[in-house]
């Protein structure tokens, strides 16, 4: 009788079995926390736009970007790619029972606006806006000048 050897043959697409696309967190969705009140941060670029959804000690709960949304190019940096991103992260924040919610935002880009819009449709109720976009007293020192 001759002897059958068995090769474990790893997964092609990761531990998990199956190819994953777009999401790179795992168990995002089904938390057992209980989360009432929170800090949604928008940072907000000329490129892309992140939202990240922090509990009221800032530990982060859930983030979200056009970029994970399957927005490429310049398409990320659109006010409906900020608006579906942000609608992605606040609805799993919502199933996790966040009610209340301060807003922090940050940058100059389109999606500002559209990413609060969608907040505001949500039904979180909002108790502050505030913009903490970086700004430059006197900016950086000037190089020297040129001698010929």
């Amino acid at each position: 009788m001759s002897k059958v050897r068995q090769i474990r043959v790893r997964p092609r697409y990761g531990p998990f079995g199956s190819r994953r696309r777009g999401r790179g967190r795992i168990g995002s969705r089904k938390s057992g926390r209980r989360i009432p009140k929170g800090v949604i941060h928008i940072q907000a670029g000329f490129n892309n736009t992140i939202i990240t959804v922090t509990d009221a000690l800032g530990r982060v709960v859930y983030w979200s970007s056009a970029g994970t949304c399957r927005f490429r190019g310049p398409r990320k940096g659109t006010p409906f790619a900020a608006q579906t991103a942000t609608g992605d992260a606040i609805r799993t924040v919502v199933d996790q029972g966040l009610k209340r919610a301060e807003v922090m935002l940050k940058g100059a880009g389109l999606g500002r606006d559209a990413a609060l819009r969608a907040i505001r449709k949500s039904g979180i109720r909002l108790s502050s806006i505030r913009d903490v976009t970086p700004i430059p007293h006197n900016g950086c020192r000037p190089p020297k000048k040129r001698r010929v």
